[in-house]
């Protein structure tokens, strides 16, 4: 069992959401790779008003609706526009069939802004992605580190949180897998950084197989890339299925509960 954590609608070719995600499952099936969880929409923005986020959930939601077997939606939210955020919460998961939340680098995720928007994912069980990064060149103005998601933790110590990229530079010093280490509601997302020796080894170490998470950032970074980080680690086979896709699923199991979702 694969499931990708971490999948988008760009860097793939399609005229439409469908035919994107139609292109994504014929890569993927070479792959083995089972279902998806689907952030975003056709194009990128950094900082979108609420009538764009609406317009990026509208086409995850067109592209999942024909794969309700492989896929799975995570509404996109900007935490600069709370009550719009909040809307669309209800909107595309209360509501609608999705099943997570993606924060990406509007708004830096320890600020207080987040706290409303984590609670009412909370309740509905939703699982929370956010993006974090750290950059030689220096971070954009909104986009978090893994410092700012502790504090967002410590906050909520009973809501799962998934650290995106585990912040890129997942070794260095403090950084990345060592700084949330001490967090126990917080998962490391091993998507879209280089397979390098190590990374793996690293998180499974550092954390315990049970909080480290496989996906990809495609179609960004290739399928082949991202599991050569697990099936080329030096772990335990015990440990390669909790990340390939055994942790994911134990996480939606509480939502897909909720919404009579069998898998």
């Amino acid at each position: 069992m694969i499931w990708d954590l971490h999948v988008h609608l760009t860097g793939v070719d399609g005229a439409t959401p469908e035919d994107r995600l139609t292109r994504m499952i014929t890569i993927a099936d070479r792959m083995g790779i089972g279902r998806f969880c689907v952030y975003g929409g056709m194009t990128w923005t950094q900082d979108p008003p609420p009538e764009t986020f609406r317009q990026y959930n509208d086409q995850v939601l067109q592209a999942i609706g024909k794969f309700p077997e492989r896929a799975f939606g995570f509404v996109y939210l900007n935490p600069k526009h709370v009550e719009a955020s909040l809307a669309e919460l209800e909107r595309c998961v209360a509501i609608g069939p999705m099943v997570g939340v993606k924060l990406w680098i509007a708004h830096r995720c320890s600020a207080p802004e987040l706290d409303p928007i984590v609670k009412r994912a909370a309740e509905l069980k939703a699982v929370i992605y956010q993006h974090t990064w750290f950059k030689v060149s220096g971070n954009e103005p909104g986009e978090s580190t893994p410092d700012d998601l502790v504090q967002l933790a410590a906050r909520h110590p009973d809501v799962p949180l998934i650290c995106g990229h585990t912040g890129g530079d997942w070794e260095r010093g403090l950084r990345g897998l060592r700084v949330i280490r001490p967090f126990k509601n917080v998962y490391a997302d091993l998507a879209g950084s280089d397979p390098v020796a190590g990374y793996t080894e690293m998180a499974v170490r550092e954390l315990g197989a049970e909080r480290v998470l496989y996906g990809t950032d495609a179609g960004g970074r290739s399928f082949a890339s991202q599991l050569a980080k697990v099936f080329g680690a030096e772990i335990p086979e015990s440990a390669r299925n909790l990340i390939l896709g055994e942790n994911l699923k134990r996480l939606l199991t509480p939502i897909f509960k909720i919404k009579g979702i069998k898998v």
